[in-house]
């Protein structure tokens, strides 16, 4: 509107010049030269160790150049395979969606905010994008003044929503210097400094626990930092902020991965029974009517019911009884067990009672001192996903229970987005760092061999037009399965 008023557009093209800013339809760029003196001065800094360095980073972005094709390779084989089969492997399935995500997270073409990406996440998403983003640059930048190339400035852009970063470098010194200079520079911040960031953030989430020691401690069961409104660990009997979880059924949680590894455990085998004594059940038992759900499963209980849950159990006369019994004081101080013989002890008659559920829905008792145990009916799974934890405890009641959470989860996205531009733009494809990386990497390697500059360009073109269509086979295959399927 502003570029289409006579008495507006040279005014407002004046003052983006003015402030470096650039914007068209869906970007916006900013760019600007005062960073440059700092950038003069890191690349100026110990000049050896950076040599060092950047030699490291184009041996690194080199293998993984080559790494990135099989990769590739692989993934889109088992992307076919699984097309062609109706019933995938686990395994398979496990290593699609993690090159997916990488694949997607680095193109930013699956992740969609508040679709498939929570909108409580977001914050740390989009900081990891510019985070990655800055240090990737920050990475070409340094490298192209090391090799004397001129620095002419640094930036930032949003395309869409997305953030990222840019540096300015004058390409006519980029095309003077050596092709071993120009992978220095190529190889620095496209996937050298993002694999580097991505070891960093993996050592401080490796290390969190001894570095946060002063102030939380670990080991002895998982906190509690958030309940979802609609989860069925909610009411004047289940879980609160704060609470600590010590136990599932009779698996012990010392941190947030046992919470999760026993609720697998608990989903996967089937529902363990409880050990009461005979004199017990007469005392508690009512009669019932008997009857079968659609799946099959026996009820005993009215459906108005929140407190009473039909058991099975078996005697020496007829293996198929069911009791409709208080839940609660029959699991209390009750021993956990599979058969009747689990429960034989100083000849008190005893049975094994189970509760009868309906498919995949388990009744896990959920202790968390000194509060009275949590009695859960329902999936597993509904539990893990609205039921949030911290492996870390603090150690005085003025500290947050939520920092280590927001700095795990900080590490983790670092992980995955800086890992995901390390793999995505090692592969030589156009428009990506692998294309500059290929191209010196052939006028270094192959300039004895193929003397003429016009067919060492078409063996370059020839390999990154492969490599686009791999690149895009791969993510139109894999998005199809993740969506399609």
């Amino acid at each position: 509107v502003l570029q289409s008023s006579s008495s507006l557009k040279a005014p407002y093209e004046d003052w983006l010049l003015t402030y470096g800013l650039s914007i068209s339809p869906f970007h916006m760029r900013w760019q600007t030269a005062l960073f440059n003196r700092q950038f003069y001065n890191w690349g100026r800094w110990k000049p050896k160790f950076l040599y060092l360095w950047f030699s490291m980073g184009m041996v690194f972005g080199i293998v993984a150049m080559f790494g990135s094709v099989i990769l590739l390779g692989k993934t889109l084989m088992q992307t076919l395979t699984q097309m062609l089969t109706e019933a995938p492997r686990a395994q398979n399935d496990r290593m699609l969606q993690v090159v997916v995500s990488v694949l997607s997270s680095g193109l930013y073409v699956r992740v969609v905010p508040g679709v498939n990406l929570p909108v409580s996440q977001l914050t740390y998403f989009f900081s990891a994008i510019l985070i990655s983003g800055v240090i990737h640059e920050v990475g070409h930048g340094v490298a192209a003044i090391r090799e004397q190339v001129r620095f002419n400035g640094f930036g930032i852009f949003i395309f869409i929503v997305y953030p990222g970063a840019f540096v300015d470098l004058f390409t006519t010194h980029l095309q003077l210097i050596s092709p071993v200079q120009q992978l220095r520079i190529f190889c620095a911040g496209s996937v050298w400094h993002n694999f580097v960031l991505g070891v960093a953030s993996f050592m401080v989430l490796f290390l969190l626990p001894a570095i946060l020691f002063p102030f939380y401690y670990t080991g002895v069961g998982a906190l509690v930092t958030e309940v979802a409104e609609d989860s069925p660990a909610n009411g004047p009997r289940g879980l609160f902020v704060g609470d600590l979880v010590t136990n599932l059924q009779d698996c012990p949680v010392y941190n947030v991965e046992d919470w999760n590894s026993c609720l697998g455990d608990i989903s996967e085998k089937s529902q363990v029974g409880y050990c009461v004594s005979a004199a017990t059940l007469q005392q508690l038992s009512f009669p019932a009517r008997v009857y079968r759900r659609l799946d099959g499963t026996v009820e005993c209980c009215s459906n108005n019911s929140l407190t009473d849950i039909c058991f099975s159990y078996s005697n020496k006369l007829d293996s198929h009884m069911y009791a409709c019994l208080p839940a609660r004081k029959v699991i209390e101080a009750s021993k956990v067990c599979r058969t009747n013989m689990d429960c034989q002890k100083d000849f008190v008659p005893s049975f094994c009672l189970t509760p009868s559920l309906e498919n995949q829905t388990r009744l896990i008792r959920v202790k968390h001192p000194p509060h009275i145990d949590m009695l859960y009916v329902g999936h597993p799974m509904h539990l893990q996903y609205t039921v949030s934890l911290s492996s870390f405890v603090p150690r005085q009641n003025f500290l947050s229970i939520d920092l280590p959470v927001v700095i795990e989860t900080f590490c983790k996205y670092l992980i995955s987005l800086s890992g995901a531009l390390a793999v995505i733009n090692a592969v030589p494809c156009f428009a990506l760092d692998g294309q500059w990386i290929l191209n010196s990497f052939l006028e270094a390697t192959l300039s004895s061999l193929i003397v003429e500059k016009q067919n060492r360009e078409l063996v370059g073109f020839l390999i990154l037009l492969a490599g686009s269509a791999l690149l895009a086979a791969n993510v139109a295959l894999g998005l199809w399965m993740v969506t399609a399927r």
